[in-house]
C-alpha cells in the first residue's frame, strides 16, 4: 500500500496545464460525462462548487490530450426547480432519462441530494449507466435489501466518493456522547430521503448510546416559520438539537433556533455543511453550530493546496470539501478511460461501469476503491464546528468551518 503522500505525489498537477504540450485529438475519439446538480433553488451555490472541482479534473485532463487520448466533453444537468426551491426528484429522473438515451454519455458525476439519487438509480440501472456520487449519503441506494429498486438491472451503477448514513449519523451520535457528553436530544427532519434516513440513524444510535431521544419531528422545508416546533424543544430543554436535511430548512432552522435557544449545542449532517447555511444562515446564528461530512477532510491537508491554489485562481472563490469528493470522482471516471483505451476495448457503458467497479484511482483521498455495491471503501465522517473568521467572507466554507477531528466509529 502506498502512503496517501506518495499517491498524491502520483497525480497530474491541476492547473498547470499550459506547461503541457497540448495534442490534437482524433476525430472520433470523444466521451460525455453527464454532471446532474441542483444549479436552482436553496443549494446552488453548494452545487456550484460541486461542479467547479469535477470540472477542474476534465480541463486538465483535455488541456493534456485527453483522457487516454479521449476528449471528454460534458452535458451538464440541473435537478433543482423554482416549484421546488430545491433539488427536484422528479426532474432528476428526467435528466437521468435524457443521459440515458444519449449514447455518448458513458457515465455521470451526481447527483448531490439522496433524494434524487432514489429517482435516478432504477433509470440508470436500467440503462447500465454508471454515476458517482460525490454528496448523496442515504445508503439504501446501495444496499442489497433494495437491489430490486434501485438496481433492477443487477449491476452497481451509483457509485459513491463518500460513504453513507448508516456510519455519518451513528458516528456523530458516538461524538455527541463522548465528547459534547450530552445526555438528551431532540431531533428535527426535513422530510426528504437524505434527511429521514440520516435523522433515523442518528437517532437509533443516539438511543444505544442511552441517550435520551426526547422527541423527533419532521419540518415542511418550504414553511417559513418554525417557531412553534422550536419553542416546544426550548420547553423541553435537552443538551441538544439535531437536524437531518439540507439548506432550504436547514438555514431557517440555524437561524430560528438561535434566536429561541441561543446557548444550545446544535449539530447535523453535510446538510449542514456549506456555504448555503453559512450564507442564509448567517452571523451570530450560525455560530457554534457543529456539522459532518461523508469523508475525510483534505482542505487542511498540504497535500491538497495545489488543487485548492488552482480551484481559487480558475473560479475566483474557494473550494469545500465536496469540491474535492467531486475531483476525486471526476479522477475515477479519468482513470476508467485510461485503463480502457490502454486495453483496446471501445470506451463505452459496459466497459466503464466495469473500469469503475475495479477501480483503485490515485485520488485527493488516497486510493478510491468501491465494493460491489458502489460504495467507497473508506468509511470516514469528519466533524466541523462553524467558528467565524472575520478576516474572510462569511460564506466561505474553508475558513469558516473548523475542522474538530475523526468521529468515533461504531464497534
Amino acid at each position: 500500500m502506498l502512503s496517501r503522500r506518495a499517491l498524491i505525489a502520483q497525480l497530474p498537477v491541476v492547473g498547470l496545464a499550459g506547461s503541457y504540450a497540448i495534442r490534437a485529438f482524433a476525430a472520433d475519439k470523444t466521451v460525455t460525462i453527464g454532471i446532474n446538480l441542483p444549479f436552482t433553488g436553496a443549494d446552488a451555490h453548494d452545487a456550484q462548487l460541486i461542479k467547479e472541482g469535477a470540472m477542474l479534473a476534465f480541463d486538465d485532463a483535455n488541456a493534456k490530450g485527453g483522457a487516454g487520448g479521449y476528449k471528454i466533453n460534458v452535458m451538464q444537468l440541473d435537478d433543482g426547480t423554482a416549484t421546488a426551491g430545491q433539488y427536484d426528484p422528479a426532474q432528476a429522473a428526467t435528466n437521468a432519462r435524457k443521459m440515458v438515451a444519449d449514447d455518448s454519455v458513458v457515465a455521470a458525476i451526481g447527483p448531490q441530494m439522496s433524494g434524487s439519487g432514489k429517482a435516478m438509480a432504477p433509470i440508470l440501472s436500467q440503462g447500465n449507466l454508471a454515476t458517482i456520487t460525490p454528496s448523496s449519503t442515504n445508503p439504501d441506494i446501495t444496499d442489497p435489501k433494495f437491489a430490486s429498486t434501485y438496481m433492477p438491472a443487477g449491476k452497481a451503477i451509483y457509485f459513491r466518493t463518500v460513504t453513507t448514513d448508516a456510519f455519518q449519523g451513528p458516528n456523530m451520535a458516538n461524538y455527541m456522547a463522548d465528547t459534547l457528553k450530552i445526555k438528551s436530544v431532540y431531533i428535527l427532519d426535513d422530510s426528504g430521503a437524505y434527511g429521514v434516513g440520516l435523522a433515523n440513524a442518528y437517532e437509533a444510535q443516539a438511543k444505544k448510546r442511552g441517550i435520551n431521544v426526547m422527541g423527533h419531528d419532521q419540518l415542511d422545508p418550504k414553511e417559513a416559520d418554525y417557531t412553534t416546533i422550536l419553542t416546544k424543544i426550548k420547553s423541553m430543554n435537552p443538551d441538544a438539537l439535531y437536524y437531518g436535511g439540507v439548506a432550504q430548512a436547514g438555514v431557517k432552522v440555524v437561524k430560528q433556533s438561535y434566536d429561541i435557544m441561543p446557548k444550545m449545542i446544535r449539530a447535523g449532517g453535510d446538510g449542514v455543511y456549506g456555504a448555503e447555511i453559512l450564507k442564509g444562515g448567517g452571523f451570530p446564528a450560525a455560530e457554534g453550530l457543529y456539522a459532518t461530512i461523508a469523508a475525510p477532510d483534505l482542505l487542511a491537508n498540504p497535500d491538497a493546496e495545489s488543487f485548492i491554489k488552482a480551484f481559487a485562481a480558475k473560479y475566483g472563490e474557494q473550494p469545500e470539501n465536496y469540491s474535492i469528493t467531486a475531483y476525486d470522482a471526476a479522477l475515477v471516471i479519468i482513470d476508467a478511460i485510461e485503463r480502457i483505451a490502454k486495453s483496446g476495448k471501445p470506451v463505452d457503458r459496459n466497459s466503464m461501469r466495469d473500469a469503475i467497479q475495479d477501480s483503485h484511482a490515485k485520488t485527493l483521498q488516497g486510493a478510491v476503491s468501491f465494493d460491489k455495491n458502489g460504495d467507497i471503501t473508506s468509511r470516514v465522517v469528519s466533524v466541523f464546528q462553524i467558528t467565524h473568521d472575520p478576516k474572510f467572507p462569511d460564506d466561505d466554507v474553508l475558513h469558516q468551518y473548523k475542522y474538530i477531528g475523526v468521529a468515533p466509529a461504531t464497534a
